[in-house]
């Protein structure tokens, strides 16, 4: 049977302080990523071989170069993603009411079988070290948000760390805008595997459905990948692709993607976050617009987005290391929801 990730714990209001108080647990890795480029508004990185737009649109929380600016001192045209950015800002005052806007609801009637994360489990219940690389392409690097802190994986390590407070707890940021699971095959060893991770959470799929590309060609690539992850010792979860405009344009390949990732994680015993159902159950079922979870660009998510999504995804973790039996206490403290 397929090993999906689904999670059914209520919400509450966010903190600010619990988030920025966990800045340092995450790794200089992840503020080094915040650099890297990031999809355009197609979700695509520019190719070697193509020359970048004259004026290209910044990272969402990075200013304009000198050489992005008009000759005569101007700022340049603002363009869709921008706009749509500087609205997320405008509206997303503070963490601490992300959640009392919104609340963060798990779907209804959605099975609720999980994955074992016994590398994880092991750890933790030994007092060694746990490091975790959040491995994709834009929506793990963050686009989309209105501040660094407010990125996936961010507040997926703030979570775990209130949640296991005496831990040693690492999260490394590998999300680069663009990526399809071709490109991510080429940064495997170096930017994951070498990290020596307990746990990689693999976010892909998304930019395979919007270019067009096999989803077949696309699920071999992710399978052979996740063997090399587990080869190395580490547990995985994989998350399939967003339910936003930009990818429900191609029905068939959307469809198709979310199958296929779903019997990878069947054919490697692993974990399988349904973000691509999450989501659209949270516009058909419990009414949200769309708007209210993706930015204008109609691919990427917003504040609210990534933190759900985030919440849902460590609650689900939470709840596998604790099926793990070992017979000795893993230090802890209640699960509770601010973000």
């Amino acid at each position: 049977m397929a090993t999906a990730l689904l999670l059914l714990i209520p919400a509450a209001t966010a903190t600010v302080g619990a988030e920025n108080a966990q800045q340092s647990a995450v790794s200089d890795s992840v503020k080094s990523d915040a650099a890297r480029p990031v999809a355009d508004d197609a979700g695509q990185a520019p190719q070697a071989n193509q020359a970048p737009p004259a004026n290209p649109a910044p990272p969402a929380n990075q200013a304009p170069s000198a050489n992005q600016m008009r000759p005569d001192n101007q700022a340049r045209p603002k363009s869709l993603t921008d706009k749509a950015i500087e609205k997320v800002r405008q509206v997303a005052k503070t963490a601490s009411d992300i959640f009392s806007r919104v609340p963060c609801l798990p779907p209804k009637g959605a099975p609720r079988t999980v994955g074992s994360l016994r590398r994880v489990a092991h750890k933790l219940a030994a007092g060694e070290p746990v490091v975790i690389v959040a491995f994709g392409s834009s929506s793990t690097q963050g686009y989309g948000t209105s501040a660094p802190e407010f990125t996936y994986p961010n507040r997926l390590a703030a979570q775990l760390h209130r949640k296991y407070p005496t831990a040693d707890i690492t999260v490394i940021n590998r999300g680069h805008g663009g990526d399809d699971a071709q490109e991510m095959m080429k940064r495997l060893q170096n930017e994951v595997i070498d990290m020596h991770p307990d746990m990689v959470i693999w976010q892909v799929g998304t930019n395979a459905v919007i270019r067009d590309l096999d989803p077949d060609a696309t699920a071999q690539l992710v399978q052979d990948g996740v063997a090399r992850i587990q080869a190395a010792g580490a547990d995985v979860v994989l998350v399939d692709p967003q339910y936003s405009p930009r990818v429900t344009e191609h029905p068939q390949n959307a469809s198709k993607m979310v199958r296929l990732l779903s019997r990878v994680g069947q054919l490697r015993h692993i974990g399988v976050f349904p973000r691509f159902e999450v989501m659209r159950q949270w516009h058909e079922n419990q009414a949200l617009p769309i708007d209210s979870f993706v930015i204008a660009d109609g691919l990427h998510m917003n504040d609210w987005g990534y933190a759900c999504f985030a919440q849902l995804l460590g609650d689900d973790i939470i709840r596998s290391v604790g099926q793990i039996k070992l017979g000795i206490n893993v230090p802890s403290a209640p699960i509770n929801r601010p973000m």
